[in-house]
């Protein structure tokens, strides 16, 4: 029986770095954010949908998603943020239960659900496992302006739009904390390693 194990955190908390990890030691991962990205190319249904809801402003010169000015939109406005998983998440909800039944089939083991919005979508209830990645909202704010080049406001929002992390916390199995150093994540993710082996 192939186990589900649900990975979430909260925007630049490092769920990232941690998927990067398990992925590095055999665990085959179901990436959400790379299934989006994938549907939302020209000529894939996610890309045409998208732009029939939000129109032309979201394309880019060379035809492709133009992702910052989508980010602009619905980060701000949550009518907007509504209609974006309206448009989405039944296609990316398609395309990991597809991957699911695959690797299932194939009896591995164990499966990563690298997923975002893990429980805001309902995923967790298709996990047997919920892993969520957490650190001080600070750190997160700091790692969020570096990463995305964001003012403080910017990056603050984007924290806003999210279920708080202490709620992801309060309903996760196992928690990883990333307010320490790269050898204290690498600990805590052997750990999790050893348990799903």
């Amino acid at each position: 029986m192939t186990q589900v194990v649900g990975l979430t955190g909260g925007i630049a908390s490092g769920k990232s770095t941690v998927s990067g990890l398990l992925g590095q030691v055999g665990f085959p991962i179901i990436d959400a954010d790379l299934v989006a990205h994938r549907l939302q190319q020209p000529g894939q249904p996610g890309f045409e949908r998208l732009v029939e809801r939000f129109g032309r402003s979201i394309v880019t010169m060379d035809g492709s998603l133009d992702r910052q000015r989508l980010g602009q939109c619905v980060f701000n406005n949550q009518d907007a943020r509504n209609q974006l998983n309206q448009v989405m998440q039944p296609l990316i909800r398609e395309t990991i239960m597809g991957q699911l039944a695959g690797f299932t089939k194939a009896a591995v083991p164990a499966v990563i659900l690298d997923v975002p919005l893990l429980f805001e979508q309902g995923y967790d209830e298709d996990c047997d496992l919920v892993v969520v990645v957490t650190v001080d909202k600070a750190t997160q704010l700091a790692r969020l302006m570096k990463r995305d080049g964001l003012s403080k406001t910017a990056a603050q929002a984007r924290v806003a739009a999210q279920m708080p992390l202490n709620e992801k916390v309060a309903r996760a199995d196992i928690v990883i904390d990333n307010n320490g150093d790269d050898n204290h994540l690498r600990q805590q993710v052997a750990q999790l390693v050893k348990r799903l082996n």
